[in-house]
């Protein structure tokens, strides 16, 4: 009796401990599935919060978002403004009290500063929720609301300089191309032209004709959107990777006849000429296709992909705005000929005006890259500032001292290369030139220069330079910089 008696003790026991077990497990279970469901909950909020702060006012200012339709109906729809106080954009008001977008400039700003008529482009697209909002006095809102009257809309105060893109504008004329210009310290862009441009108070009207016509590109901005071969400017990066890989005191010596051929593979230099005996600065000076497409036989290619990657090529570029990513594409296997065309800017690589003017700040600057942006700040109608943009770093592209040396052979192709027509003013300048074939017929190349100017009491403005089949860099790019450089330097600001 007493062996049943506790056998029977010990099942009880087991049976509580069981039942224990059970209860801890689904304890357990609901423990997982609270917090489970408590991540995800705490997820949810983490990306509303990111979204509100981050995200909301690109949606809200999408052309494609019918929400700012609304504001529009309560809001005067703000000015764009140059930096310089020129009003850019406008919102003009007749008799009839029938509202019209009005860009007093036409198509001095066109691409920049955009349009509102069939979409958006432009800043009239980026800053589309800010020119919407508006900060009046309170009373003055007040007043327009009873009275069932608009607000009068923010100004955007852009970072662009009237009298830079005027010399910009005018100095590319009527050929097809692109300038940009910054603020290597800052990255404020001064200056963005495209062309062929077009008339925005006059887009509508002529909207289905631009359209219809599908050999049109006057709506594409080639500043940022233009992917073009970089040419001779390319040796920049080239020059660059074969210091790293051989240091800069080497003794790099090359004989130039006009042309070299490896392999089968002939490449001339331009025109023909003949450079002779050519340590690395009078190579880089003189633009020497020969000497380059040499160099790019010897270099990693690894390497070389690296450095294009750490400059920005096959990426985003760190803007706020629309923009192209420059391409560069050369494998290990690539082939004698296909290394040698892209050491000199031509094979399959391609970049934007934007990038270039980039690089060329970004050497200027001790190789640190700033963001470009092209907004300076928000005011309300009174001239109060709502909000300001501030320069910030995208990061190092290059080392200071990796600057330097480039710095040097860039003021050697001013002083005695293919840019001298630079030389002598009351400004410092440097910067490469180039001439980049395109299409399949020989003789025909688009125009480049890409470098920075400086002089006392001055910030320093880099450039980029394209002309599209406009020959030489040297004959037909750098004046064009040269007259940006001369209104920029010779005028008090």
């Amino acid at each position: 009796m007493i062996d049943m008696n506790l056998t029977g003790g010990r099942e009880e026991n087991q049976g509580s401990i069981r039942k224990k077990s059970t209860k801890s497990g689904r304890n357990q279970e609901f423990a997982i599935i609270t917090y489970l469901f408590l991540a995800i909950f705490l997820i949810l909020i983490g990306y509303f919060i990111y979204f509100q702060v981050f995200k909301s006012e690109d949606v809200i200012s999408s052309p494609y978002n019918s929400r700012a339709n609304l504001y529009a109906e309560h809001v005067i729809r703000g000015d764009i403004l140059s930096s310089d106080g020129k009003v850019l954009a406008e919102t003009v008001t007749n008799s009839k009290g029938e509202q019209t977008r009005s860009y007093p400039y036409e198509n001095m700003f066109a691409h920049v500063v955009g349009y509102v008529n069939n979409g958006k482009s432009g800043l009239e697209s980026q800053m589309n929720f800010k020119l919407l909002r508006s900060h009046s006095f309170f009373l003055v809102q007040l007043m327009n609301e009873l009275r069932d009257e608009k607000n009068q809309g923010d100004s955007v105060v852009s970072t662009l300089d009237y009298r830079v893109q005027k010399a910009a504008y005018d100095a590319l004329g009527n050929q097809d191309g692109a300038v940009v210009v910054l603020e290597p310290k800052t990255g404020k862009i001064l200056a963005m032209v495209s062309k062929p441009d077009f008339n925005p108070n006059t887009l509508a009207k002529n909207w289905d004709s631009i359209v219809a016509d599908e050999d049109s590109s006057i709506l594409l901005n080639r500043a940022t959107q233009g992917l073009y071969p970089p040419g001779s400017t390319f040796k920049i990066v080239t020059v660059l990777e074969y210091i790293r890989e051989n240091g800069v005191n080497n003794k790099f010596h090359f004989d130039c006849d006009g042309s070299v051929e490896v392999n089968g593979e002939v490449i001339h230099c331009y025109n023909n000429s003949v450079h002779g005996e050519e340590d690395l600065k009078k190579a880089f000076a003189k633009s020497c296709n020969s000497a380059f497409s040499t160099i790019g036989l010897d270099l990693n290619l690894k390497k070389y992909a690296e450095l294009c990657s750490d400059m920005l090529f096959n990426q985003d570029l760190p803007v706020s705005f629309e923009a192209n990513n420059s391409r560069f594409s050369l494998g290990t296997d690539a082939s004698t000929g296909k290394i040698m065309q892209t050491a000199i800017g031509q094979g399959d690589t391609l970049v934007t005006p934007l990038h270039m003017a980039m690089i060329a700040a970004a050497i200027d600057n001790d190789g640190t890259v700033m963001k470009p942006y092209l907004v300076d700040h928000i005011e309300n109608d009174g001239g109060v500032n709502i909000k300001s943009y501030k320069p910030s770093e995208a990061g190092a592209m290059i080392s200071k001292e990796e600057a330097g040396i480039l710095q040097e052979l860039m003021e050697e192709v001013v002083n005695s290369g293919t840019a001298s027509k630079l030389s002598g003013q009351s400004y410092s300048a440097a910067g490469k030139t180039g001439s980049a074939e395109f299409g399949t017929v020989k003789g025909h190349s688009h125009a480049w220069f890409v470098g920075y100017g400086s002089k006392d009491s001055y910030n320093d403005i880099a450039i980029a330079v394209i002309v599209e089949d406009g020959g030489s860099g040297s004959g037909t790019a750098v004046p064009i910089a040269k007259k940006v450089f001369d209104k920029y330097f010779n005028t008090k600001s």
